[in-house]
Order: structure tokens, then sequence, then C-alpha cells
């Protein structure tokens, strides 16, 4: 692992995977390290899932920023669900100053109309916020509110079109506000100040995605953090069994397990030892699959953090528990 963190210098954290891979609990997850460090952490979610607000058992987010908690060392989190219609009236009023027109726009029906039938648009509005947010200053010196955004972007198929879009919209707008703004937001994603976190499991589609995402990245002028490889199960089995599974060894293990659990009273011990040591060849099937898709992630160079698969899921401190763990693995 690389010495220095990949959240070093950061500002805005996007955080992508495959669907299912849990990117929005790693989100989550990185942004209570980052607050635990006492700093104002800004966590956002543009997919309107609440998967936010289920997380942390909270109300579900609107379009106004909602402290989620405070934690001891100063540091506080953050919370905001990104709506694309209030992006729009909000886009409309600081280019246009449209005032009370943009009520009627709304009441007219044609904010519903350009955020569902233009998908680019929808993209270029919560992008939008995300990058107000990131660079919103207060006071006379000009002190940043957040100290670091975690964005739960979208999955890693479409990921790079969404961080992109901006660009695309430069092309249109030769000149003007939307122009610069366009410009403003593509120099933050594509500086240093912005890195994309890649999330994972030790499968092949997953992996496969993620290394395909990290291609696509380069080649769209962004910058790669962290791999990280969530679920991660520890074997069932001890170092001497799993190698004698796996050098043929079963029927004297087979003999061994059966008399096991004839001694304790299970009927029928061989049809049962048999059951169970295919489970377990299968068990190390699955154990060389994922050292395996661990090997085409570790030769990507980049730095990797493991995250451990809940027994109890993320109730009763699991979000915790994996901050812990980045913060242990200096992922922040």
């Amino acid at each position: 692992m690389p010495s220095t963190s990949p959240s070093h210098g950061v500002r805005l954290h996007v955080v992508t995977g495959k669907g299912g891979t849990g990117k929005t609990t790693v989100a989550a997850a990185l942004a209570l390290a980052l607050a635990r460090q006492g700093r104002r952490v800004l966590l956002v979610e543009v997919e309107d899932r609440q998967g936010i607000s289920q997380l942390f058992d909270i109300s579900p987010l609107g379009h106004e920023e909602v402290q989620i908690l405070a934690d001891p060392s100063g540091g506080s989190l953050w919370g905001l669900s990104v709506e694309p219609k209030a992006a729009l009236m909000e886009y409309l009023q600081k280019f246009y100053k449209l005032g009370r027109a943009g009520a009627l726009l709304q009441k007219a029906g044609a904010v519903d109309f350009a955020t569902t039938i233009a998908p680019g648009l929808r993209d270029v509005l919560l992008i939008g916020k995300v990058y107000e947010a990131v660079g919103r200053t207060q006071g006379r010196a000009k002190e940043r509110v957040y100290d670091a955004v975690v964005l739960d972007a979208p999955p890693t198929g479409r990921v790079v079109r969404f961080l992109g879009v901006n660009d695309e919209l430069a092309q249109l707008a030769r000149m003007g506000p939307i122009r610069n703004q366009a410009d403003s937001i593509t120099a933050l994603l594509q500086s240093r100040a912005t890195v994309v976190h890649l999330v994972t499991l030790l499968e092949e589609m997953p992996v496969q995605e993620c290394l395909d995402a990290m291609a696509e990245l380069a080649a769209g002028g962004l910058h790669v953090g962290g791999i990280v490889v969530n679920e991660v199960r520890d074997p069932v089995l001890s170092d001497d069994d799993l190698d004698a599974i796996a050098s043929g060894a079963a029927p004297e293990l087979a003999d061994r397990v059966a008399g096991d659990l004839e001694s304790v009273g299970i009927k029928n011990p061989d049809k049962v030892s048999a059951i169970l040591l295919r489970e377990a060849s299968d068990h190390v099937d699955r154990l060389d699959l994922q050292a395996e898709q661990d090997q085409r992630i570790q030769a990507q160079g980049r730095a990797v953090f493991y995250l451990p698969a809940l027994s109890g899921g993320i109730e009763a401190g699991g979000i915790g528990v994996l901050a812990d763990e980045l913060t242990t693995q200096e992922m922040v």
C-alpha cells in the first residue's frame, strides 16, 4: 500500500461501484471516518434512494443539508439528498434571476418536463449542487463550510458519463456564465482535490467492472483513489483442513468428521459427513476464486482496502466498525 493515503489533500471523494457491492455503505463509512478526525463532512446522494437515511436510521433526507451526528473529536457529519427539480430552480435563479417566474415554470410543469426528458441536464444539476457544496465558504475569512464532501455516486456503468457531463455542456455553451461554471466543475473533478474510490466484491463480474471503470476514469482525466473490497469473509475452516481438502485427502477427513458426528449422536454420520465435505470443497473453490480476483486487483498498483462482512449487518454500530477499519488501514 502506498505510504500516502489516497485521501490526502482531497476535498471531494466520489464513491462508485457495481450495483450490489455496497457503495452507499462504503461512502457512509468513509464520511464517518473523516468526521471522526475532527472534520466537518457532507455526505451526498444523487439517486433518490434514501440510502443514507436508512443506514443512519434518520428521517428521509431532502434538498437541505441536515446534521446526522456530532463527533466528540469536534467533527460533524451532514447529509444531503440532491433532488433535480430543486436543483434546477436554484440553477435558473442563479444564472437567470427568474424570481417569481421560476415558480410559474414549476407550476406549469416545465421543471418536471426538463428534468425527466433530459438525463444529461439532470446530471448537470446534480453534480452542480455537489460542486457548490465543495466550494462554499463563509465569513470574512472565506473559510470552507465543509472540509470534505463524500458523494455516493451512480454505479460504475455510468459514473464516467455522470462526472463528464459538464465537459459535454461546455462544448454546447461556447461562452457566458453557464460555460464558465461548466469549466469550473470540470476543473474541480479533474484536479487532485477530487478522487474516485471504487467499491468491489471478490467476484469476477464486480472486479471486471471495477477494472473497466478504472481505465475509463483515467481516459476521462479523472483520478482514482482507493479500491475498497467489501464484504470480505474469513475462511470457516482451518488452514490444515483447507489444505487437506484441496490436496485430495477428503476421504480421510470424511472418516474423521463422520466419527466426530457419530460420537455426538448424529444419525447417518457418513451421509452427513459427505454433505459437509461437499460444502467444504465448494468453500475451497470460492476461496481460490477470491484469491484470483484479489490478485487482479493488487496488480493494478493502487491502494486496496478490505472491509469485513458483518454477521449482524450494518445495524448495531456496523457503519462505525467499517469506519474504524478504513481509519486503521489508513484510507483516511
